[in-house]
């Protein structure tokens, strides 16, 4: 492991500025392919966004939401925990229509973290927490 960040913040859509700002941290020194570095900060926004868009739909604002990102030798990985309600990935991945079949629609964010990934999975906690787990290797 070369670095690992922790940052805890409400469930607030204006939050993610502040994530993608922490996330820099991470950066440091920067990752020579700016293409996977891109990508990175885009599945930690679709992560986040669904965290506070869905999984905390009906709780209130204060909800914490905590986000890990560990970057490795060859990859870096991203844990975010939300409060909500347990959802299988797997089956609602499969339900979903393909990318180029949901153009412009909202409900892309797991599609696009699927397609960029190298490997997502969403797992319920001992603490009845989920994590959403996304590594990308570079």
């Amino acid at each position: 492991m070369l670095k690992k960040i922790n940052l805890q913040v409400n469930t607030d859509p204006a939050a993610s500025a502040q994530v993608l700002s922490w996330f820099e941290e991470l950066n440091q020194p920067p990752i020579s392919n700016k293409v996977i570095w891109w990508q990175c900060q885009t599945v930690l926004k679709e992560g986040f966004d669904n965290a506070v868009e869905y999984a905390h739909k009906s709780l209130p604002p204060e909800t914490p939401i905590l986000i890990e990102a560990i970057r490795f030798p060859q990859r870096i990985e991203i844990r975010i925990w939300d409060c909500g309600v347990p959802f299988n990935l797997e089956e609602k991945l499969r339900e979903m229509p393909e990318l180029e079949e949901n153009e412009g629609s909202r409900g892309r964010g797991l599609r696009i973290m699927q397609k960029i990934a190298d490997q997502i999975s969403y797992r319920r906690t001992s603490d009845d927490r989920n994590c959403l787990l996304i590594v990308k290797s570079y």
